[in-house]
């Protein structure tokens, strides 16, 4: 079957956040984020390093939401359900929908860390994706230098099968790093 084909939503909620697909509009406020957390980001994630003004951020949201909708890859949106204040970003890539196995990416507007807002994202889109999505593997990968990053598949319950030794580049160019690979399946 075309995953184009596929119904399920396009939002959830969970006890304190609301998980939603990227809507035009949206580059500001992710954007404000990315600004007030570049220190934190930059480390970890290219888009943080190599830099993006405003509009490139609405042009990556805008291009988030049609792929979305074309599910080929499923970013959501995190935001306090109270307030609708923007808090971060997940979703799913590295999609296979045959095997029906999906990669969990987040990062966290560093305005909002240490409450636990992105564990309890990311906790809510795993039982998303094993329920809607009916996945069989769930999978995250951090840099083994990224202690936050890692702490949230750890607090999950997440099983390290391992690390991926000179797997990538550093997001600088200069080095290789190691992948810490946590993953949860389907049990019969």
């Amino acid at each position: 079957m075309n995953p184009i084909l596929l119904d399920f939503p396009h939002q959830f909620e969970t006890e304190r956040l609301l998980l939603r697909m990227p809507m035009p509009g949206d580059g500001k406020a992710i954007y404000d984020a990315i600004d007030a957390s570049i220190n934190e980001l930059r480390p970890w994630l290219a888009f943080a390093y190599n830099g993006q003004t405003e509009e490139e951020t609405e042009i990556n949201t805008r291009e988030s939401h049609i792929s979305f909708l074309k599910r080929e890859k499923l970013r959501m949106l995190v935001f306090l359900k109270e307030t609708n204040q923007f808090v971060g970003s997940s979703g799913l890539h590295d999609i296979d929908w045959d095997v029906r196995k999906f990669e969990i990416g987040y990062w966290a507007d560093t305005r909002f860390s240490g409450h636990g807002y992105m564990t309890e994202a990311v906790a809510g889109l795993t039982e998303f994706t094993f329920n809607e999505l009916q996945a069989n593997r769930v999978q995250i990968q951090c840099d083994t230098r990224n202690s936050k990053s890692c702490a949230i598949p750890e607090r999950l319950g997440f099983e390290l099968e391992g690390i991926i030794r000179n797997e990538d580049l550093s997001i600088d160019g200069k080095g290789l790093r190691d992948t810490c690979m946590y993953a949860k399946i389907r049990t019969e």
